[in-house]
């Protein structure tokens, strides 16, 4: 097949594509189809469907491909920067999109939200970060952000940065979260330092932290499991001696 009509045949299953998007959206798309429409935003006059496959090959899931840094990416024969930059384009307009959801909400009404856009945010970062998001009175969410980035445990998260941050923002309660870029999901015992710390401090500047979020291959809410509620009482305690001295 000569270039002409191979080009053409090329925009013709594009133009399908897109057509079933606008009638159904993303149902009975596979990912090799989505990141295909995504690569061609980049070369729209060429087909990308050797491509998009061996991004998925290279990467293992959709999501890895999107969070894959350029020079991996364009590792990828036929991967050019444009495709890299539609790629990584799309991937930040879903942070942003993720995050205007859940600002003025309920936290206790849309915790699976918050969470959600967290996994988003985090989820196959190469390093770690710590990120805290700023609720009112009532729990509604007024903004979130990145603190802190490098190994995070209780050394290098400094408690008046936090508590700096938060009364900026005239914050009422936090939920305070990082990843692991191991994937895993288990708290270490920094991370359970790290919480009652945090804890600790908020009581004392009468700010609730609600929440701790580990954020691997999934994510880990020291809230679901109970943990928040033991180390409360424990850091009640001791705040409690500290009182009678």
């Amino acid at each position: 097949m000569d270039k002409e009509n191979w080009q053409k045949k090329g925009c013709g299953h594009r133009g399908r594509l897109r057509d079933r998007f606008l009638d159904k959206g993303l149902e009975g798309f596979t990912d090799a189809e989505i990141i295909e429409l995504l690569l061609s935003f980049g070369t729209p006059r060429r087909d990308c469907k050797e491509q998009a496959r061996a991004l998925l090959e290279k990467f293992g899931s959709f999501s890895r491909v999107l969070e894959a840094p350029t020079a991996a990416l364009m590792d990828v024969k036929g991967v050019g920067p444009k495709n890299s930059f539609a790629l990584h384009f799309v991937h930040g307009v879903a942070s942003h999109y993720l995050k205007e959801r859940i600002v003025g909400k309920r936290y206790i009404q849309n915790s699976k939200e918050v969470a959600d856009y967290l996994v988003h945010l985090m989820r196959g970062l190469k390093k770690e970060v710590f990120s805290v998001v700023y609720l009112d009175s009532s729990h509604a969410v007024i903004d979130s952000e990145i603190i802190a980035e490098g190994t995070i445990n209780v050394n290098t998260i400094y408690p008046r940065e936090v508590i700096a941050r938060a009364l900026s923002f005239h914050a009422a309660a936090l939920v305070v979260s990082h990843n692991h870029p191991s994937g895993s999901l288990e708290p270490s015992e920094q991370d359970f330092r790290l919480t009652k710390t945090l804890l600790l401090v908020c009581h004392y500047m009468q700010i609730r932290l609600l929440d701790h979020i580990i954020v691997g291959d999934g994510y880990y809410s020291f809230a679901d499991n109970g943990y928040m509620d033991s180390l409360k009482k424990e850091c009640l305690s001791i705040a409690g001696q500290f009182l009678d001295q």
